[in-house]
């Protein structure tokens, strides 16, 4: 990690939730001085003034070391998570069904409560040994738009988060048309680490994204490959509903989930994911066992 490019957290230390700014040395607190103005995260993105936090915390001395706090995922309570299936060349071949690439993206909706912040662990439950990976890059709606033009659609963008979009796999099969209660396990994805501002395009447009299960490549692809690249996903979605500042559309994973391995390899407790995009950072999450 370099301190380079802005990285704004959402975290909880002392026993509250706060967010600031990240260096390599800890975090820099915003929480009082921005506080009375934004509870969230959620809320400086709304206001657009991210830059204006990220500004502030350049230069100054960390006060809590990372090992001391407890990262959330950046935004709580956004409106909406949308995600999108099948998003690269490779991926589509996985399916073996000979069609070609789909002219619209595949689309579905998450629940904030089924992702944790970087560092917790994934949360496998005891209705299925199926917990899968699915490494992404998030961008997260700065601005609300309908109809939003293609050619427009970056002006939309506030920032960018990873997300291993963990899924219940024998759950998305379990009846003729669903994914939605494969995708939706409380604490079965992440979100983070934190919140990079998205300046430009070259943040975006050919960017390398890699997942690591304990050290092993298991996925690793790059953005210019997509089928549906950033800006056609927003454009689309923003067709059928609006998109509001904090909205997440999450934008597909490439080939090498741990389901089309031969034979599929499940993650399990003690297990490490490491989520990695250049200029974004590292998402990494354990897994352990849902207690009961």
């Amino acid at each position: 990690m370099t301190d380079d490019i802005p990285r704004i957290a959402a975290f909880r230390a002392a026993g509250s939730p706060r967010y600031g700014f990240v260096t390599d040395a800890g975090l820099i607190d915003l929480t009082p001085e921005f506080g009375a103005r934004f509870a969230g995260l959620k809320q400086v993105i709304a206001a657009g003034a991210l830059e204006e936090v990220a500004a502030a915390g350049a230069g100054r001395s960390a006060i809590w070391p990372l090992e001391t706090v407890e990262f959330l995922p950046p935004l709580a309570g956004p409106e909406k998570i949308i995600c999108v299936g099948v998003n690269y060349p490779d991926r589509n071949a996985e399916y073996r069904d000979g069609q070609a690439a789909p002219t619209n993206p595949s689309l579905f909706v998450r629940f904030p409560g089924s992702f944790i912040g970087h560092g917790a662990n994934l949360v496998r439950p005891p209705e299925s040994e199926q917990l899968d990976y699915e490494g992404e890059i998030a961008i997260v709606i700065g601005k609300a738009g309908r109809r939003i033009a293609r050619d427009d659609a970056y002006d939309h963008i506030a920032a960018l988060t990873l997300c291993n979009e963990g899924t219940i796999r024998d759950w998305v099969r379990h009846a003729k048309f669903n994914v939605t209660q494969g995708k939706n396990w409380d604490r079965s994805g992440a979100l983070g680490p934190w919140l990079v501002p998205f300046r430009d395009a070259a943040q975006l447009d050919d960017v390398e994204l890699t997942t690591r299960v304990n050290g092993e490549v298991r996925q690793n692809d790059r953005t210019s490959r997509m089928i549906h690249d950033f800006r056609a996903i927003i454009a689309y979605v923003s067709t059928f509903t609006a998109l509001v500042a904090g909205d997440i559309l999450i934008c597909g994973t490439p080939t090498g989930a741990g389901a089309r391995l031969e034979p599929p390899v499940w993650l399990k407790p003690g297990d490490v994911i490491e989520v990695e995009a250049a200029g974004i950072g590292i998402l990494k999450n354990g897994v352990e066992d849902e207690a009961c």
